[in-house]
């Protein structure tokens, strides 16, 4: 289903809510709230977590990095798939790391799968490193104008041909989709700076190709899955 539409008379900026905690504050709420975390998800986020997996169609023998893995579900999922292959996660929040940690440790991936600390915006790998990026429910806590930097940061790191699959909350649809943001821009933050947030304009602008979007909402939050490519060189 078609989400929002981004024009130029109406720009995806003007579509987005700012942030109300400061960037250098929200790893340090998420690793408060990590564990616990994993109760939200199930109700929200489990239906978006399946079809990533689905749509990141891991081959095995592939370098795959996910950036925000959060408690780790998704990365289990990744590393199970890529038996052969190198299968990198990234974190901000420490507290997130560790639940992530201990998820792998328990699926038995502990010595097939790095878990980094670090940030999005400045990822700590080499040019065109990986096969498959994937990233989950952060384009929605980051400022608007950082939303661009850590998406030009993914297309950084893949490599020619490289697949991207996102997932984020974004705008909802229906009415009762759009409770959250209604919420939020009347100073209700249940979560770090969560608010809908439209990734496909941006990749766009950063030259990704075949970009795709779908969109599905699990208990009326809305999430916005998106694939695209980094184009052959």
């Amino acid at each position: 289903m078609a989400g929002p539409v981004a024009t130029a008379e109406r720009p995806w900026r003007a579509e987005v809510l700012e942030v109300k905690h400061r960037p250098e504050d929200v790893p340090g709420i998420y690793t408060r709230l990590a564990p616990l975390y994993e109760v939200w998800a199930r109700l929200t986020e489990s239906k978006a977590r399946r079809r990533v997996l689905e749509l990141a169609a891991v081959r095995s023998g592939e370098d795959v990095l996910e950036v925000a893995v959060g408690t780790g579900v998704q990365l289990t999922g990744l590393a199970n798939a890529n038996h052969s292959g190198r299968t990198v996660g990234l974190e901000p929040s420490a507290g997130m790391l560790r639940q992530a940690r201990r998820r792998i440790d328990a699926a038995g991936l502990a010595g097939r799968v790095e878990l980094i600390e670090g940030s999005a915006l400045d990822l700590p790998f080499a040019d065109e490193s990986f096969d498959l990026l994937v990233n989950g429910y952060m384009l929605d806590l980051l400022p608007r104008d950082d939303i661009p930097h850590a998406l030009s940061e993914f297309k950084r790191v893949l490599g020619p041909g490289g697949r991207l699959v996102l997932s984020n909350m974004t705008k909802g649809e229906r009415a009762r989709e759009r409770i959250w943001d209604w919420l939020y821009a009347r100073g209700v933050v249940l979560t770090a700076n969560c608010r809908g947030v439209l990734a496909e304009p941006v990749l766009h602008e950063l030259g990704f190709a075949g970009v795709q979007r779908e969109y599905l909402a699990q208990a009326t939050f809305p999430t916005e899955i998106i694939t695209a490519t980094k184009e052959d060189t």
